[in-house]
């Protein structure tokens, strides 16, 4: 499986959020599984060198797997 493009961070981008992390409350640590998704069924994590794929199925159940 090939790898999603590097997400842009903070400091990648002179000081500028990209938009999944202006739209991450951080303060409490809660986020809307909507608007971690965007409308999407399927997101690519990068958690170090591992890359996990978070799923919607379709009973409407998140799974994340490696």
């Amino acid at each position: 499986m090939s790898q999603p493009p590097r997400a842009q961070r903070p400091d990648d981008v002179g000081g500028e959020t990209s938009d999944a992390a202006s739209a991450l409350p951080m303060a409490d640590g809660l986020v809307d599984s909507v608007t971690l998704m965007k409308g999407r069924r399927e997101l690519i994590i990068r958690h170090g060198a591992d890359t996990y794929r978070l799923r919607i199925t379709a009973s409407n159940k998140l799974i994340l797997t490696k």
